[in-house]
Parts: structure tokens; sequence; C-alpha cells
């Protein structure tokens, strides 16, 4: 297995791609702590996975508040005695022109999808320090990487977590922590389904809108990003720092 024995954190795992990774990663020999800000969507992973004769604890957590993130490490130390892999997978959506953001969007947004990870690395730092080695796994999306119309909080989010990951990854090298970011594609998740349904389309016509940027014509689906997850935070890449990983149906390609 390759996660045998590893203690793995992941945030925002209550559902979509952060569920199907606690999932994999558990298949894999991992200990998981299911963080969540919906503490009975984490208490679902967590059966989940106990159901199929894995191991995983929940706990209730808002990574935007630097306390919250520290309540997490901690209970994974106390529960387990060591830290090996941190999975910032929490996120929030706001989209719209820069003209209809309002300060507090901007405030959510990289509250979230910024300062929060930051937290959690802050947090965790002192145990892989400890151990004398830890793997890193941010969350982007193509949206880190692509200008998308009426987009621009969303994407400015997640532009700014590549180069948290690079910086990340030169200053903790000599600790033999490494850090890289999966760029997801379009996922069938609920949080795309609750996108959806704000906007009145159906599932026809999202993949409709696909068939012409994404070579694959299809939306992906979360267990293909945890695959992705999965093998940057493994021995499998060792020696991988400071990269980004696509995994968006040759979306991007083009």
């Amino acid at each position: 297995m390759r996660l045998e024995d590893k203690v793995a954190i992941i945030t925002g795992s209550g559902s979509g791609i952060g569920r199907a990774a606690a999932g994999l990663f558990a298949e894999e020999g991992a200990k998981v702590v299911v963080a969540d800000i919906n503490l009975e969507s984490a208490h679902q992973t967590v059966q989940g996975i106990q159901s199929a004769g894995g191991e995983a604890i929940s706990v209730e957590a808002d990574v935007s508040k630097e306390e919250d993130s520290r309540k997490i490490a901690d209970l994974t130390y106390s529960e387990y005695g060591k830290i090996d892999i941190l999975v910032n997978n929490a996120a929030a959506f706001v989209f719209g022109r820069v003209e209809d953001t309002t300060s507090e969007d901007w405030d959510r947004i990289f509250s979230v999808n910024v300062k929060g990870p930051a937290f959690c690395v802050k947090s965790v730092i002192p145990a892989m320090k400890q151990s004398g080695s830890g793997a890193i796994v941010n969350i982007g999306s193509i949206s880190s990487m692509i200008a998308q119309p009426d987009y621009v909080p969303y994407n400015t989010s997640k532009s700014a977590i590549l180069n948290f990951t690079r910086c990340l990854a030169m200053d903790l090298a000599p600790l033999n922590i490494r850090v890289n970011t999966v760029c997801p594609g379009v996922t069938h998740t609920p949080a795309l389904e609750k996108v959806m349904q704000e906007e009145g389309i159906t599932l026809e016509e999202v993949n409709a809108r696909l068939n012409q940027p994404c070579l694959l014509k299809r939306l992906g689906q979360p267990r293909e990003i945890a695959h992705g997850i999965l093998f940057l935070a493994s021995d499998d890449a060792s020696f991988v720092t400071g990269t980004s990983l696509l995994v968006d149906g040759g979306y991007t390609a083009q």
C-alpha cells in the first residue's frame, strides 16, 4: 500500500474531491483526519472509510480561522503522534466581475482559499519537522492557469496558490518537506451541482459546454482527481516538489 502507516490531514473532505481523496488514502493504508466546516459531512466521510475497513477521525474546522487550523494539527498529533501529509482542499467559491465583487467577497475567498492553506501549513510544520519529512498537496484549479470571464475573485485566489506552492517548496525543502499543487478541471462534485442549480443548467448542458475546450469531452470524477493527489502525497513522487499537476481532461492543452 502506498500510504501504509502514514497520517494524513485532508481539509474540505466532507464531500467531493476531498471525500474521494480521504477514501483513497485510507484504502492505501493512511490514517485520515477528515476536516470540514460541516461536521455531519465529515462524519459521513469517516463512516464510509470505517465501513470499508479503514481508519479515520473527523474534526469540525473553518480553515479561515488560524485557531481552527491549529486545532486540526493538535488533534491529529494527539491521536496519532505524527503528521505525514497535508492536503489543502477546502475552498470557497465567489464568482463575478471585479465591479460586482464586494470587499466582503474578497475577504471571504482569500480567507479560505489563500489564508486557510497558509494557516494549515504553519500548523503542521512542527510535526513534519520532528518526523524529518512531509508532503503537502495544495488544490488549485484550471482557474489557476487560465483567464475566464466573470471569474475574477475565484481565479485570482486560485492563481495565488501556484506561487504559494513554489515559495513553500523553496522554504521547506531543507526540512525534507515536499509541496505541490493539483489543478483539477471541471469535476462532478456537490459544489458544481450547486452552481448548476443556481444557474438553472443541466448536466447535459455542462457537458455540451465542455465539448470544445475539454479534449476528453466530459466532466472529471472526484476519484480521478484523488489519484493525482495520491501520487503527489506518496513516495512515488519523492523527487517532485514545487510543481503543479493538471488533471483536467486536456482542458488547458489547447
